[in-house]
């Protein structure tokens, strides 16, 4: 699009003077135009040539003569700024030969100084090609390096978001291997001792107290390979020893006793003391939740709670509820800030924690801003019987 008027112009005016040289030198000006950006270097060279041989044999200023603005534009585009700036002092060493040429033939048109006015007339054009050309290239870089920029941050957010997803997991790995492990390797035990107690008893109640072991046997085994899915990735202990025990490894924190129900009030209590305004409601008939489920509500309701003083704003109040009902627990979760208009400064990993709980015991988690304000996290886990004496 660019080459065709040059070559096309520049090809009258040298058929129009009967000169094959010109038309020679307005081929080498204005075909190169066509590879520019492929080859910016070597189009500029191969213009520059053309424009020598026009100078040295005495040619006269052709439209083709733009192909060297615009291939020195593409230079200064598409190259480093060292070759640009060379190809810019060929073309100012040009203007000023073609400046002394002109001027020597140059009657008395001119009056005052009329070489500095044709070498304007030539190097301000240049100049200003090689202008727009750099900041041309500036600004591409500029851009080329937000993109990178970019795509490195969601990488690191992406890793990030791997490894605390891979934290959670392990952290509810150990959990569930304390709640279901431990009842599970008792049920086993117990199960062993009836059968060598009841010896006296009819063969169908050893028959039962056998499948009862296996049963438990079985679980644990399974439980164990669960385990290891999650923890799948997690560092070994440093002792692997027969010896050592799986808790020798673990820091003190994970040997305290696990929350539940009973330590909601030292929750909000603690979450009061921070200058969170709590209230708190209970209804129906509480009934005994097995171990795991619940971990999984004061979970649910611990990481609510972090999320309202994080995000709800500095005047927030909040309410936790618990309904019972005949199969299901109820935990609702409110607060009247400002945490659904403000900015999430993470991936939202609390939440997949807290959905990844209650899915692993049957049940499951809704959150979202109030229309009247707020926000709300809802959970409804089913209740699993219990003994009595489990706890």
């Amino acid at each position: 699009m660019l080459a065709a008027p040059l070559v096309l112009s520049a090809l009258g005016e040298a058929v129009a003077k009967r000169n094959p040289w010109l038309i020679l030198i307005a081929l080498g000006l204005a075909v190169p135009i066509v590879v520019r950006r492929t080859h910016p270097v070597g189009a500029f060279s191969t213009a520059l040539l053309a424009g020598a041989a026009q100078v040295i044999i005495g040619g006269p200023p052709m439209a083709a003569d733009l192909a060297i603005l615009i291939l020195l534009y593409t230079v200064a585009a598409y190259t480093t700024r060292r070759i640009s700036v060379a190809g810019l002092a060929v073309c100012l060493y040009g203007a000023l030969v073609e400046t002394l040429r002109l001027h020597a033939n140059t009657g008395p048109l001119f009056v005052v100084n009329p070489s500095v006015f044709i070498y304007l007339v030539f190097a301000a054009p240049t100049l200003i090609a090689w202008v727009l050309g750099d900041s041309t290239r500036y600004r591409r870089a500029y851009y080329l390096n937000l993109e990178e920029r970019a795509a490195r941050l969601e990488r690191e957010r992406d890793a990030h978001a791997q490894i605390a997803a891979a934290a959670e997991r392990a952290r509810i790995a150990r959990e569930l291997h304390d709640v279901v492990a431990h009842n599970v390797s008792v049920m086993v035990v117990q199960a062993d001792g009836a059968a060598y107690a009841l010896d006296a008893d009819p063969d169908r109640t050893r028959d039962a107290l056998a499948a009862i072991s296996a049963t438990g046997r079985q679980a644990l085994t399974e439980m164990r390979a669960l385990l290891g899915v999650l923890r799948r990735g997690d560092s070994p202990p440093s002792d692997t020893s027969p010896e050592a025990s799986p808790s020798d490894a673990l820091p003190p924190a994970a040997l305290a006793p696990l929350p539940g129900l009973g330590q909601l009030s030292e929750l909000l209590d603690q979450t009061r003391a921070a200058g969170l305004e709590v209230t708190y409601l209970v209804e129906g008939t509480p009934q005994p939740l097995a171990a795991g489920t619940a971990l999984t509500v004061y979970r649910i309701v611990q990481e609510s709670l972090t999320n309202t003083r994080k995000h709800a704003g500095p005047l927030a109040t909040a309410s936790v509820a618990l309904r019972y009902t005949a199969d299901a627990i109820e935990v609702a979760v409110t607060d009247d800030g400002i945490g659904a208009a403000a900015p999430c400064d993470g991936a939202g990993h609390g939440l997949t924690g807290m959905t990844e709980r209650a899915v692993m015991y049957g049940g499951s988690v809704q959150a979202g801003p109030r229309p009247e304000g707020g926000f709300l996290v809802t959970a409804t886990l089913p209740i699993t019987p219990v003994h009595a004496g489990a706890a």
